[in-house]
C-alpha cells in the first residue's frame, strides 16, 4: 500500500468519525462514548490482518485505533475529564465482552452443513493468543489514561488556548506509550522489538498529526450548534 492510499483511508475514517461526533449535540455525550467503544473493538478485531504501508508492517486496525485518540480529545474538550474516563472504562469493558464472546463463538459446535474449510478459516481468524489479548488491554488502559490526563494538564497550562498543541502532544506521546507497551508485552523474546515499535509508531504519528483539523471541525461545529440552540431558546 502506498502512503497516499494510507492517508486517503485515514482521511475517510477521520471524516466519518468527525461527522458522528457532531451528533453529540443532539444525542448527548453517550454517542461519542459509544463510537469510541465501537472503534476500540473494531480495531482489535481487524488487527488480525497485517498490512504493509511503504514497507512498514502494521495491523490493519492502526487507523481505526489511532482515531480513538481524536474521540477522547473531543470528549475531553467538550465534556471534561470525567466523561473521557467513562469512555475508557466503556471501551475496556466492551473489549473484554467482545473477546469473551468471540472465544465462545469459536468453541461452539458449527452447523453440520458448514464445510471444514469455512470452520477452520473462522477459527484461524478469531482464535486469540492470550499474550496478544493481554498486551492489547494493558497498552489500551495505560495509553488512553495518559492521553486524558496529559490533554487536561496541557489545557490547564495553556489556559484553554492552543487546542492543536495539546491534541498533538498528548496524542503523540500516548501513541508512543501504546505502541511500546503493546509490542514489548506481545513480542518480547519472539521478534526484534525496535523495528516493530518504530514502524508502527511512524504510522500512528502521521495520523496523530493529520487528525488535528478534524478535531477543530468537530469541536467548532459542536459549539456552533450549541450557540444556535441557545440563541433560539433565548
Amino acid at each position: 500500500m502506498l502512503f497516499e492510499e494510507f492517508i486517503l483511508w485515514a482521511g475517510i475514517t477521520l471524516a466519518s468519525v468527525c461527522l458522528v461526533l457532531t451528533f453529540a449535540r443532539i444525542y448527548g455525550k453517550e454517542i461519542a462514548i459509544g463510537i469510541y467503544a465501537v472503534l476500540t473493538v473494531v480495531a482489535n478485531i481487524i488487527a488480525v490482518k497485517l498490512i504493509s504501508v511503504g514497507g512498514i508492517t502494521a495491523p490493519a486496525g492502526v487507523i481505526v485505533y489511532s482515531v480513538t485518540f481524536l474521540v477522547t480529545d473531543f470528549i475531553s474538550e467538550i465534556y471534561g475529564k470525567e466523561a473521557a474516563k467513562k469512555a475508557i472504562i466503556t471501551g475496556l469493558v466492551a473489549n473484554i465482552i467482545a473477546v469473551l464472546s468471540i472465544i465462545i463463538a469459536v468453541k461452539m459446535t458449527p452447523a453440520p452443513f458448514l464445510s471444514k474449510e469455512v470452520v477452520e478459516s473462522f477459527n484461524t481468524v478469531f482464535t486469540f493468543t492470550p499474550r496478544i489479548v493481554a498486551a492489547s488491554l494493558i497498552a489500551f488502559i495505560i495509553s488512553q489514561t495518559h492521553d486524558i490526563y496529559a490533554y487536561h494538564f496541557l489545557r490547564m497550562l495553556s489556559k484553554g488556548k492552543h487546542m492543536w498543541l495539546r491534541n498533538n502532544v498528548s496524542t503523540s506521546i500516548s501513541q508512543l506509550i501504546d505502541t511500546t507497551v503493546f509490542i514489548t508485552v506481545a513480542f518480547y523474546g519472539v521478534a526484534p522489538l525496535l523495528p516493530l515499535i518504530a514502524g508502527q509508531y511512524v504510522l500512528k504519528l502521521i495520523i496523530a498529526l493529520f487528525d488535528t483539523p478534524f478535531l477543530y471541525i468537530s469541536v467548532e461545529t459542536f459549539k456552533k450548534l450549541e450557540s444556535d440552540v441557545n440563541i433560539v431558546q433565548g
